[in-house]
């Protein structure tokens, strides 16, 4: 069956004028691909979600920016082209796009690597709109209602250029629930899938993603370049692993011969599949798990006197809105005090967050003052962001930090 065929929109969206406030202008002209509500001036009344939004100045009537109408968020517009050169809206303007994408990627898929996101939403010109490749199979994942009218070209474009040969459709909850489309999550939407399960390379080790079922697309590849750098420092050392999920940096540590690797997750299903990943893998290591609350179980390492060469402790988002940012900032500092306490003389400890709105600067100097608390000298060794398949062009696009602290006694 052809894209068309599955993706057929019932909605043949308008092309709206619109006039923003001097603020909102602004923001578009620096190339910030959001429209707040309230930045809107004038605009069509009978505006309705995928509606192409042509941004006009104030002053000039000159265009600034085209974008996509989401008439259920507060981010009302979503830029999709920033105005300094002309475009047309076609299956052309999106391949070109992806195109764009691909080749910014070039340089990692010719390490051993064949793992990658190809479009990173806003930063990538797609807002709410995400695509991972695990070798043959690419995952899209939908965030907003604007792209329903534009799928089967963008879908097209992208299986091309990443030479799929099979296409899935992942939703988010908002998406499942709504009303306004046919798609189902999960869903098989070009070629065939023989095992949910597929398997992938990262950096020469092997793993495997559960792309129906599995948070996300099925895995998180946004640390990458960190699961690589840990690898390296693992060779004959013992090594935890906290939150380790499907087991990234365990697997990397026991491919680098690592002696003892701990993976730590409250989620035993997680384990499994941390194992599973593991034994695609030649490793002589041991690998253990512990099941439970982190805070919990390494309060009780630490009452074990346990000491690890290196510990990686890498949480969830613990601020997923506003109110939240304060509590994950003692979150925060607690793990690194705890981190801390569980390093080896001259281990290594590696503090990560991927909570957007806990910016880096704060979480770095969080570390230093959770750490500087302790009485051991450390070093600061290296700090790092997202892999270069997530390319950052606004503040709010960037999420992931990293710090790497050796200790020196």
């Amino acid at each position: 069956m052809s894209f068309s065929d599955k993706l057929k929109s019932t909605y043949n969206p308008k092309r709206l004028a619109v006039k923003l406030n001097s603020k909102g202008e602004q923001f578009v002209v620096k190339g910030h691909p959001w429209v707040f509500s309230n930045s809107i001036v004038k605009i069509n009344e009978d505006a309705k979600t995928g509606d192409l939004a042509i941004i006009f100045s104030k002053n000039k009537n000159k265009v600034v920016g085209i974008g996509l109408y989401d008439a259920n968020s507060p981010i009302r517009i979503k830029i999709i082209h920033n105005a300094e050169t002309k475009a047309e809206i076609n299956s052309e303007f999106f391949h070109n796009k992806i195109k764009l994408a691909f080749e910014k990627r070039t340089e990692l898929l010719k390490t051993e690597t064949n793992s990658y996101r190809l479009l990173f939403g806003e930063n990538d010109g797609f807002p709410g709109l995400i695509a991972d490749v695990y070798d043959t199979v690419l995952v899209v994942k939908l965030y907003s209602e604007i792209w329903l009218p534009y799928l089967e070209p963008i879908l097209k474009c992208l299986q091309q250029i990443s030479n799929a040969k099979t296409v899935i459709m992942r939703l988010s909850r908002n998406l499942q629930n709504s009303k306004n489309h046919t798609l189902v999550d999960g869903k098989v939407i070009y070629g065939k899938l023989h095992n949910e399960v597929v398997e992938f390379i990262e950096h020469g080790v092997n793993f495997s993603a559960n792309v129906i079922q599995g948070h996300k697309t099925g895995y998180f590849l946004d640390h990458r370049e960190n699961r690589r750098k840990v690898g390296e420092f693992s060779n004959g050392k013992t090594v935890l692993d906290v939150f380790s999920y499907a087991g990234g940096f365990s697997v990397h540590a026991l491919s680098n011969g690592a002696t003892e690797l701990t993976s730590l997750d409250i989620s035993k299903q997680a384990l499994e599949i941390a194992i599973a990943n593991g034994k695609l893998n030649d490793y002589s290591g041991i690998h253990k798990t512990i099941a439970g609350d982190a805070f919990i179980e390494l309060k009780k390492l630490i009452s074990k006197n346990k000491k690890y060469d290196v510990v990686v402790i890498d949480p969830p988002s613990f601020a997923k809105q506003q109110s939240e940012i304060e509590l994950a900032k003692k979150k925060y500092a607690q793990l690194a005090y705890l981190g801390a306490q569980l390093t080896a003389k001259k281990g290594l400890l590696v503090l990560a967050s991927c909570s957007s709105r806990v910016l880096a600067q704060s979480f770095f100097d969080l570390n230093i003052q959770a750490l500087n608390s302790q009485a051991r000298l450390y070093e600061t060794i290296l700090k790092t962001k997202h892999d270069v398949d997530h390319p950052v062009t606004f503040p709010e696009g960037a999420y992931l930090k990293c710090g790497y602290y050796r200790f020196l006694e």
